[in-house]
């Protein structure tokens, strides 16, 4: 199948444990489309949690390769994808204060047509992946992706409050893009 021209692909973003795969999941369902989920999630389970620089660049690559097969696979010409290479550039800047060119050019390249970022008012939850228990760190990273969303073009819409709240507020940021 070819991917669709006009495909609307909206990328939920933020720190770990903001509920961003549950509400991916949610939208993708209410939608009858695909989500693309973490790759990173995959990887590390696989390889184990102990990463290194080079590890986040193959992350990356392999982020965009289940991009690229789900919009090629879904008949929906809409997409959630749940992580972009803005969450892979804040990644290597916060834990190796560096980013590969890679990430960057791709950041250029790729085109999305609304993000959602969520927000950290939801409580941690211990997952055998997350690293960033502390609300100081997770606060950190979230104003980091959210200074990202300001200085670009493409629509975003903070998302806050419970799940249920969240996905309502999911739901009318993709309406409105009409």
């Amino acid at each position: 199948m070819q991917e669709y021209v006009c495909m609307k692909k909206i990328v939920v973003i933020g720190p770990e444990s903001t509920g961003k795969s549950t509400l991916c999941e949610l939208l993708a369902n209410h939608y009858g489309t695909a989500w693309v989920p973490e790759y990173a999630r995959a990887y590390l389970l696989e390889n184990g949690t102990r990463y290194s620089f080079a590890d986040l660049l193959t992350i990356a690559m392999g982020q965009l390769a289940l991009e690229d097969k789900m919009a090629a696979a879904t008949p929906k010409p809409l997409l959630i994808i749940d992580t972009d290479m803005y969450v892979m550039k804040v990644w290597c800047e916060f834990v190796f204060d560096n980013c590969h060119d890679f990430i960057l050019d791709q950041i250029v390249k790729r085109k999305y047509d609304l993000y959602l970022l969520c927000k950290t008012d939801l409580p941690w939850v211990r997952d055998e992946l997350r690293e960033y228990p502390d609300l100081e760190s997770r606060e950190k990273l979230y104003h980091m992706y959210r200074e990202l969303l300001i200085n670009q073009d493409v629509p975003w819409t903070e998302i806050s409050g419970t799940y249920e709240e969240r996905f309502s507020a999911a739901v009318r940021a993709i309406d409105s893009m009409g």
